[in-house]
């Protein structure tokens, strides 16, 4: 792979409109203000919200058929014109037009947010079943008002929610405010290439990927102390945020915030059990990774901060065009229709590739309109990043799968949003392996497991501290010191004597965002990654019979629970079995790196 790197390209987005300041789009801008205005005025006018349960006749059914309409027209609308300020907003965050545009647009998102809330009271208050029989509109969004009907069983009193929507702008979002403004504000000063210096806490944090283990040591002690500085603020942040939603939790009836966010994810209690109970079980398996990866640093027991340390550098670099060349070549080893959806992305610029000041970091794949898509990466010359965009492109597959749907009835929880990503990324990951010299498939391997251990131990250790924490939140308020104890307790149960015990991370309840954006934010990750995996065992079981059904799969994500789903694919996701094969996946890749790394 000698080709001379390539100009990494920008996403196109005068396929929508000419420009921010063109007239198109200031018309679009205005007409989509203007609907959302008309559809407040729809609800208003219809009475949509709370009322007392009446016979079903002609003018609910006509009334039903108006709202539902409107409002898939309108966040058709509001989808492209979200993608759209996204597309500039990520690329440039100094783009003071996109910026002021976005700001003007959130209250009327807003008003769509408490529309959402109306809607599900209204449809409590009826006769879903005779909707359903009655309208051909209600029948092709059955799911959606089952789910409607359940949802509405946990809402408070119309005036209640309008409150506590009213008290979250000064209450928990407030919190997450101060928690976003303060942590990227933090500092951390250490000695640094021979001088004292002073840097973000997110630079501080990256140093854990430089190859020197006293430039490790010496970053994760000092983003220690800073952490252990700020803690206070942070701890009475955390302890609003989780405080407020046992509040709401029990005033809207639910059992716990387990149970609520299961609700909201599609999942129910039997398979998340299921799923849990085999990550237990796989615990061991990450663990001889961890302890295989120290043997391969000449270290007896890895500490904290050698997690991320890289193992040398490869033989292959991949340039753009060598990474698009692999990943069109091997989806097209499953499907003639994911290499052509890969194939349009390059050429209709759809992904926006090239790392520069003011872009975001990381990556992403969004809906743009219809069929199409948009993907944020920073491509550097390594597999990783031909990873990372065989895993976008995956999202755009399961975009395209989506076209045909409605708005509503493409809304997925975040449990099935990585279905199409993780079984798109291990189809080029499992090529890669095959073609290369063993020290480009350690690197490839470790890629791919520290990821995955970051999901089964990462995400588990973050469910079982943010259990700990509702549990005893439900008491009193928690100290900064009693949040370390959680987190260092958590870390222990799930990685065990692959870490050095005197070196877990007791702050990292303080930098973790997910704890301070929404309730078990860490759950839907596993299970993602695994039935991603699971799916990916399916196909190497029985290929043709899984190419058969995986489209429609796809297509389906948004008009069932999970485990209704996988059972209309042959999957039963209530029963560890599966979860153990998705595992199983995982575990050979654990047994080639050892068998790597120690011969």
């Amino acid at each position: 792979m000698s080709k001379p790197q390539d100009v990494l390209p920008h996403w196109d987005t005068q396929t929508v409109y000419p420009g921010l300041e063109s007239a198109e789009f200031l018309a679009a801008f205005q007409s989509l203000m203007q609907a959302i205005t008309d559809l407040v005025a729809l609800f208003d006018t219809h009475g949509i919200n709370r009322v007392e349960t009446s016979p079903l006749d002609e003018t609910t059914v006509s009334k039903f058929d108006a709202i539902v309409g409107a409002m898939n027209e309108t966040l058709t609308a509001v989808n492209t014109m979200r993608s759209y300020l996204f597309a500039f907003l990520t690329t440039d965050s100094r783009n003071e037009t996109a910026q002021a545009r976005f700001s003007e647009l959130q209250p009327y998102l807003s008003k769509l947010e408490l529309l959402g809330t109306r809607f599900t009271a209204w449809i409590g208050s009826q006769d879903v079943d005779g909707l359903i029989a009655y309208s051909p509109l209600a029948a092709e969004h059955t799911y959606v008002l089952h789910k409607a009907r359940q949802g509405a069983l946990h809402l408070m009193r119309p005036t209640e929610e309008d409150l506590a929507s009213e008290l979250g702008l000064t209450g928990s979002s407030s919190w997450q405010r101060l928690f976003n403004d303060f942590t990227s504000q933090l500092t951390v000063t250490l000695e640094l290439d021979g001088e004292t210096q002073t840097v973000p806490l997110t630079a501080a944090q990256n140093l854990a990927f430089r190859p020197e283990r006293d430039v490790r040591e010496r970053a994760h002690l000092a983003v220690l102390h800073t952490l252990e500085e700020a803690s206070v603020p942070l701890a009475a942040a955390l302890n609003a945020i989780k405080g407020e939603t046992l509040t709401l939790c029990r005033r809207r009836g639910w059992e716990s915030p387990l149970d609520m966010a299961l609700f909201d994810n599609a999942l129910d209690r039997p398979t998340l059990d299921a799923m849990m109970a085999a990550c237990r079980d796989a615990f061991p398996h990450f663990q001889r990774y961890l302890k295989a990866r120290a043997r391969l640093m000449g270290l007896p027991v890895l500490a904290w901060y050698d997690q991320l340390a890289p193992l040398g550098q490869g033989s292959q670099s991949y340039t753009y065009a060598d990474a698009t060349e692999f990943v069109t070549h091997q989806f097209a080893s499953y499907s003639t229709q994911m290499a052509q959806l890969a194939q349009r992305a390059f050429s209709e610029n759809w992904i926006d590739a090239e790392p520069r000041a003011g872009k975001s970091g990381g990556a992403f794949c969004m809906s743009l309109r219809d069929d199409e898509s948009r993907i944020l990466l920073n491509f550097e010359s390594n597999f990783n990043s031909v990873g990372t965009l065989a895993h976008e492109l995956g999202h755009a597959y399961h975009n395209l799968a989506l076209a045909q749907r409605t708005p509503l009835q493409k809304y997925m929880p975040m449990t099935l949003a990585e279905t199409a990503s993780t079984f798109c990324q291990k189809i080029v990951e499992n090529a890669a392996l095959q073609t290369a010299v063993p020290q480009d498939q350690i690197i490839i391997l470790d890629g791919l497991l520290e990821y995955a251990t970051r999901v089964v131990l990462g995400a588990t250790s973050n469910f079982l501290f943010e259990q700990s924490v509702f549990e005893k939140r439900a008491q009193r308020d928690l100290s900064a010191a009693e949040f370390c104890a959680l987190e260092v307790a958590a870390q222990k149960e799930t990685r065990g004597d692959a870490i050095h015990p005197d070196h877990f991370h007791p702050y990292r309840w303080a930098y973790v965002p997910h704890y301070y954006i929404a309730t078990y934010y860490n759950f839907p990750y596993i299970f993602g990654l695994l039935f991603g995996l699971g799916l990916y065992a399916q196909y190497q079981a029985n290929p043709d019979g899984f190419r058969a059904g995986y489209d429609e799969l796809l297509s389906a994500t948004g008009l069932g629970d999970a485990a209704d789903l996988a059972a209309r694919f042959g999957l039963d996701i209530r029963q560890k079995a599966f979860w153990q094969a998705s595992l199983d996946v995982l575990r050979a890749d654990v047994d080639r790196f050892e068998q790597l790394t120690i011969g």
